[in-house]
């Protein structure tokens, strides 16, 4: 009896402790972080460029970019959008992935910035 309760605690456990990628076919925080960073990329790609020039369908290059991106990752599209919604469920794991491609965000517009003489002056 002993026995079986310790069984039952040490599943409830298991169970309870995910951190996000640890449930079969999710993808991993820092996989899902590099391949929301390269969605994140292509969409502003498509909405600053591709969607003023009328000679393409901004949906259709998007798509397009989409399928390259899960291709350099060595992912199907359905695990994307399978893992996408297991973090969008999991809002606490879903925060610390959004707070990461921030932080990343805000790190390249530094770089950026300085490379073009545009960062912070000393007056």
């Amino acid at each position: 009896m002993k026995g079986l309760v310790v069984t039952i605690a040490v599943c409830c456990m298991i169970g309870c402790a995910n951190n996000g990628g640890d449930s079969p076919g999710i993808l991993n925080k820092e996989k899902m972080q590099a391949i929301m960073w390269d969605i994140i990329q292509a969409d502003v790609f498509v909405e600053q460029f591709v969607k003023k020039d009328s000679l393409k369908n901004a949906q259709v290059e998007n798509m397009r970019l989409q399928n390259s991106i899960f291709a350099i990752h060595k992912v199907t599209r359905a695990d994307y959008y399978k893992s996408y919604d297991y973090y969008v469920s999991h809002t606490d794991l879903m925060r610390v992935l959004l707070d990461s491609l921030t932080a990343k965000g805000e790190r390249e517009r530094r770089k950026m910035m300085e490379r073009h003489g545009g960062g912070p002056r000393s007056k």
